[in-house]
């Protein structure tokens, strides 16, 4: 170490002397947190650096570090989902959740303002107009993320790196029963607990640095809270300017930007693990505050309505994977484990519940799925027992995409009936409707959708049958699972929200699109399907239901990015469907004869 850098117990023992004036050692040891030793060591330290006179009073030099070092701004990260707080993250985010009264983000600011921070940035994203108050209430400045979904919080920090520079980085989602913030700081640090935490990424060693630890072994619980000096800001800032523009980072966390190879270029500061709560989950909130009227969920009491259990029998609740149309979380109640789903971001306009309904009465008792131990109508609350050792469908492998056409065979040779039908054509005008006049993304969508507006004649003149098509019937839905019994693996088809009357080779067209296949892939899957006699007539109508269904989806991923939802690949990938299979369907010898008995 340097002769003149202070170490982090010369530092905590300066800080402890510039709220108090000198008296003995021993209180000194008793305000600073450090041992008797300790505090002798550094303040030998501290004179021979020149940081404190003969009389043990700081030295100019020393009011001129607390001077450069001082806490000037901070920026709170408050732009996330909060996926881990279902149910309850569908009304609130996170940072306004209540504990004893108050909101996360409320306190946390009132504690920067105690500590004289009062240049305050709030990063926000998900639910953003319910931060406005902030403005008038605490004199804050918001900033729109509009990357919050589909990115983490890197893309929040790098909105803001012009405000890094003896600033606290702050999380949003945090309860301090004592002041985290001070006056005085003379260093950068990062705030981990003393709680084991398997999940960490870094351990504390015994000179205070922060070090990655081995995957096998555990870390301290990282917190969140950081202090950043100037001096240490710049290196921060170029590299979260550097991560924002690599796509590998976009799911990664701004503490990435701390570390220089295997450490953080900043000190530990370790507090104990009672004395700050992250509020991750519905259960934590619940342990800290069990009056909290933010308790209070539709989700929660539909549970204990149906179950006939009480709130605090609901234990183990985790989120699933979000899905594209619906968010789903896991739950245990008197000994069984369940899932419910909860509609997501407009789905309302985008879901008949009652349809939906009529389809799982329709199909009860079949063998195609488990039937669900719940489903409201009205708005789409499911509840489903959770199936253990569950797998989805290998879109790559022959033998489940032979069991799994197999599966489909058989629903579509029952020729069920509903009283709806899924009409395509008018779907996709349905979902350009709801992008309120806004034009498409794509420069040549008015052409695309012609060519697929023009198919209309060609799908209407192809023979097909009329049945309960499952929509989407992609292999996400194929849920491959072997039961308590032994008795081998099982199969079931799962999600029926889009279901209705239709030509069942739309699932064949379905399944193509969302495993993202080629063509040589699509041909495939149609040849397991027909078990290899596929008629060519057949061939060119499922090319014409994958380029509408492209189109279809495309048009949908533009809503939900209106709401703030993005799908990446996916959404391009739907509009090149509908493109390229408009083509390759003019080029089968069906179309062509079809052309030319027009003419």
């Amino acid at each position: 170490m340097e002769k003149k850098k202070l170490s982090i117990q010369e530092a905590d023992v300066l800080c402890a002397l510039y709220k108090q004036e000198f008296i003995n050692q021993r209180l000194l040891a008793e305000s600073s947190g450090h041992s008797l030793g300790v505090v002798n060591k550094s303040i030998r330290g501290l004179t021979e650096k020149g940081f404190l006179d003969e009389h043990m009073a700081i030295s100019e030099k020393g009011k001129a570090l607390f001077l450069k070092n001082k806490p000037e701004k901070a920026i709170i990260l408050a732009a996330g989902y909060g996926m881990r707080m279902v149910p309850i993250n569908m009304e609130s985010p996170k940072a306004l959740l209540e504990v004893n009264g108050e909101r996360l983000i409320d306190r946390l600011i009132s504690q920067l303002h105690d500590a004289g921070v009062t240049d305050i940035t709030v990063v926000v994203g998900f639910m953003k107009d319910s931060f406005e108050y902030l403005i008038d209430e605490f004199g804050a400045e918001l900033v729109y993320n509009p990357y919050y979904s589909s990115k983490n919080n890197i893309s929040s920090l790098s909105l803001v790196t012009e405000k890094i520079g003896n600033t606290y980085i702050v999380p949003s989602d945090i309860w301090c029963d004592n002041n985290p913030f001070r006056k005085e700081e003379l260093y950068s640090w990062y705030m981990v607990s003393d709680f084991v935490d398997d999940s960490s990424d870094v351990r504390v060693n015994r000179k205070m640095e922060l070090v990655k630890k081995p995957s096998t072994s555990s870390g301290n619980g990282m917190i969140g809270i950081c202090y950043l000096t100037e001096e240490d800001a710049d290196y921060v800032v170029r590299q979260i300017n550097d991560f924002n523009t690599d796509p590998s980072y976009d799911g990664k966390f701004w503490e990435e930007s701390l570390y220089l190879d295997d450490r953080m270029i900043v000190r530990a500061r370790v507090v104990h693990s009672s004395d700050v709560v992250e509020i991750n989950t519905y259960e934590q909130l619940r342990d800290l505050d069990a009056d909290s009227d933010q308790l209070k969920s539709d989700a929660i009491d539909t549970i204990t309505t149906v179950l006939g259990c009480n709130e605090e029998d609901i234990t183990g609740i985790e989120v699933l994977k979000k899905g594209m149309t619906n968010r789903s979380f896991s739950f245990c109640a008197d000994g069984c484990k369940y899932i419910m789903r909860i509609p997501g971001e407009g789905t309302d306009q985008l879901i008949n519940r009652k349809n939906e309904a009529e389809v799982y009465r329709t199909i009860k008792g079949l063998g195609l799925c488990d039937d669900p131990v719940y489903l409201n109508p009205e708005n789409g609350y499911k509840i489903t027992k959770y199936l253990e050792g569950i797998r989805v469908c290998d879109s790559d492998d022959p033998e489940d995409l032979r069991k799994c056409m197999e599966k489909l065979r058989g629903l579509h040779a029952r020729k069920l009936q509903v009283g709806h039908d899924f009409d395509i054509f008018g779907q996709i005008d349905f979902y350009e409707s709801l992008w309120n006049g806004r034009p498409s993304v794509y420069k040549d969508y008015i052409k695309t959708k012609q060519n697929i507006m023009s198919l209309k004649p060609f799908i209407d003149g192809a023979e097909k049958d009329w049945c309960l098509t499952h929509i989407d019937a992609v292999p996400d839905n194929f849920l491959f699972y072997t039961p308590e019994d032994g008795s081998g693996e099982l199969l079931q088809l799962t999600d029926w929200e889009y279901s209705g009357m239709q030509d069942p080779h739309v699932d064949i067209a379905m399944f193509c699109i969302y495993s993202l296949y080629n063509k040589d892939q699509c041909d495939r899957l149609i040849d397991i399907y027909f078990e290899g006699n596929c008629d060519p007539a057949v061939r060119a109508k499922i090319y014409a239901y994958i380029a509408m269904c492209g189109l279809l989806w495309s048009n949908w991923c533009e809503y939900k990015r209106s709401l703030g939802v993005e799908f990446g690949e996916y959404s391009l990938r739907q509009y090149r469907f509908a493109k390229d299979y408009y083509r390759y369907l003019l080029q089968t010898d069906t179309a062509k004869k079809q052309a030319a008995q027009e003419d």
